[in-house]
């Protein structure tokens, strides 16, 4: 017994009529006859009465109707299962969010999801960067949200760009100016992460510094922006964060613009996983980038 043999038996169990439905399956009457005929034999019953007065379900047939309509009904359903999958509409997603992200990318990113791919399975988590990038490349995270420079295995797309600023203390002496150059800070004290918490940051920071002709004299070091921004606002010294930080804290701390200094938030992956769930996560998030919903965080 096959599916085929099931739809035939239900459009002349609807039908009662075998030329009516063979009309509606698009097949010959004599076919259908044959393909109802060989159903029967399969099942040694009878599943139709045929005289001169017209088509009639058998009482084995009309046990039988239902029962029929059920397998088909989940054979369909088994077939829209897999092809939403296939679609990358169903499943499951593991997103990770650079900690200094999450409070400006993360709302608009699951708003969109949820809306356009509702049979996903989202589960987020705020993390710090190398947990983020060792996420990536065991398998915890299907993509993450960050900051380059990250390491060159994985692959990214650019979602935003955004000033880098020097956040100063309120008060400070050049918390009113417009912008700021990186050597106008030579002579302050600097809170800064620990070099380790991601070296690749800080290969970028110390050719920056060395390009403005200083080092900085770090005098505190700390994870976490809110725990630097903190810092910062308590007097202990300035730092250098992007603009975005400011969602973190707006009080007691100043961010001023450093000239010819920006940072970009993009989306890494692993080149590796690029599944369907996974393209229909990089097609959300560039049509969110295209219309700006992701650089509100003045």
């Amino acid at each position: 017994m096959e599916l085929r043999h099931l739809r035939y038996f239900v459009a002349v169990a609807e039908h009662l009529s075998f030329s009516r439905a063979a009309r509606h399956l698009h097949l010959a009457q004599q076919s259908l006859s044959q393909q109802i005929a060989a159903l029967e034999r399969d099942l040694e019953v009878r599943l139709f009465d045929r005289d001169t007065r017209g088509t009639r379900l058998t009482e084995a047939g009309r046990a039988f109707l239902p029962e029929a309509r059920a397998v088909l009904a989940r054979a369909d359903a088994a077939v829209a299962v897999a092809q939403r999958a296939g679609r990358g509409e169903t499943g499951r997603l593991d997103l990770a969010f650079l900690t200094s992200t999450a409070n400006y990318m993360l709302p608009p990113v699951v708003k969109a999801l949820r809306e356009r791919l509702p049979g996903l399975e989202l589960t987020t988590h705020n993390v710090q960067i190398d947990e983020l990038v060792a996420g990536l490349r065991d398998g915890r995270f299907d993509a993450a949200f960050t900051r380059p420079p990250l390491v060159a295995d994985l692959a990214t797309r650019t979602l935003a760009t955004e000033p880098v600023c020097a956040v100063l203390p309120a008060g400070h002496r050049l918390a009113d100016r417009a912008e700021l150059r990186l050597a106008d800070l030579a002579e302050e004290d600097w809170v800064l992460s620990p070099r380790a918490s991601w070296p690749p940051w800080h290969d970028k920071y110390d050719r920056d510094f060395a390009a403005a002709g200083f080092t900085p004299r770090v005098v505190q070091r700390a994870t976490g922006v809110a725990n630097l921004l903190g810092l910062v606002a308590a007097g202990v010294g300035v730092t250098r964060l992007a603009l975005s930080a400011n969602s973190v804290r707006r009080t007691g701390v100043v961010f001023v613009p450093l000239a010819d200094d920006r940072t970009e938030t993009v989306v890494a992956w692993m080149p590796t996983s690029d599944g369907p769930v996974q393209r229909n996560l990089l097609g959300v998030t560039a049509d969110l980038a295209a219309t700006a919903e992701l650089t509100h965080w003045g």
